[in-house]
């Protein structure tokens, strides 16, 4: 948000139960992302500033009790994980707010999952629930509806190669799963992920035919996922790359970055794209299975997804 002259959102409070002297801090201060290029300061017990900007921060882990009405709350980002169900997302609608974007896969019927670049011309501004998918869903769906549609998609799966995330263990410990139970820094952590299942809520031709796993891996951020599939039309190489080139240069441009170079993760570190095709790992085997890898920064490169959503629910209110 902070940088974008153009964006109609303007940030009035959050919702932090750590106080306002680690917001400040962490926002600061980043492992990942460095140092925030911008004067944050606290102001007061419930007060911080970001550049003269002066933002509210309140503490309460009860969506019902927080201040929405009185603030004049518009749009909620529902970022802790736990509320991403209609029910659940919507007790920020009951303590005033109007509409509610979830950082995360939603659960239910009564959420709309978008994802910019591929299916956002479906959200007419009638949802009130909104959930940006994952960031995986993100970098799969752009490309996955390039190949349903130059293509035509028989079956297939996905492996991403994920960083580690705040739901595994830094050390040995409980966990429901036996292997995020494990040193997220010292193994590679195979585990479930839905976000190939998800593709199909915003490319519906292909409900059914997806599914893949992720394989944690001891990197704090940037991910890499591998897809294969088996399509209808024969093809080779080139023309798969051809078609990922553009809708790059196209209708995804900004969305789907295409390469050419020999990229390593540190490479995709603060990438503003959602995808970004490695055409030189692009194979064809025989004349009908395909296999398309893609880059993703799963922080920055969500982020801006999720400011890009925004922006789009604010526009239909």
């Amino acid at each position: 948000w902070e940088g974008r002259k153009d964006s109609k959102l303007d940030i009035i409070a959050i919702n932090d139960t750590s106080g306002v002297k680690t917001a400040a801090h962490l926002l600061k201060y980043d492992s990942i992302l460095g140092t925030f290029n911008a004067e944050v300061k606290v102001v007061d017990d419930s007060h911080i500033s970001v550049n003269g900007k002066k933002i509210m921060v309140v503490s309460n882990r009860n969506p019902l009790e927080l201040p929405w009405k009185e603030l004049g709350i518009d749009i909620v980002i529902e970022g802790t994980g736990v509320f991403i169900d209609g029910p659940g997302a919507g007790k920020h609608i009951q303590a005033g707010a109007k509409k509610v974007v979830i950082t995360a896969p939603g659960k239910g019927s009564d959420v709309q999952t978008i994802v910019i670049g591929v299916n956002q011309e479906q959200y007419t501004g009638a949802a009130n629930v909104i959930s940006n998918a994952s960031c995986t869903t993100n970098c799969m769906a752009p490309f996955v509806k390039v190949l349903e549609e130059e293509f035509g998609i028989v079956k297939g799966c996905m492996t991403t190669t994920h960083s580690y995330t705040g739901d595994q263990r830094l050390l040995d410990a409980g966990h429901r799963d036996l292997r995020r139970a494990r040193a997220a820094a010292l193994n590679i952590v195979p585990t479930t992920t839905g976000a190939a299942q998800a593709v199909a809520l915003v490319v519906p031709s292909v409900k059914g035919k997806l599914n893949g796993i992720a394989l944690r891996v001891p990197t704090p951020n940037v991910s890499i996922c591998d897809f294969v599939c088996n399509v209808e039309k024969k093809t080779f190489k080139e023309e798969v790359n051809g078609a990922l080139l553009k809708a790059s240069q196209g209708k995804m441009k900004g969305i789907l970055k295409y390469s050419d170079e020999p990229l390593v993760s540190a490479d995709i570190k603060g990438e503003d794209c959602s995808t970004v095709i490695d055409s030189s790992l692009t194979m064809v085997v025989g004349d009908d299975l395909v296999k398309v890898v893609a880059w993703y920064d799963n922080e920055w490169g969500y982020s801006q997804r999720v400011v890009d959503l925004c922006d789009l629910v604010a526009s239909k209110m």
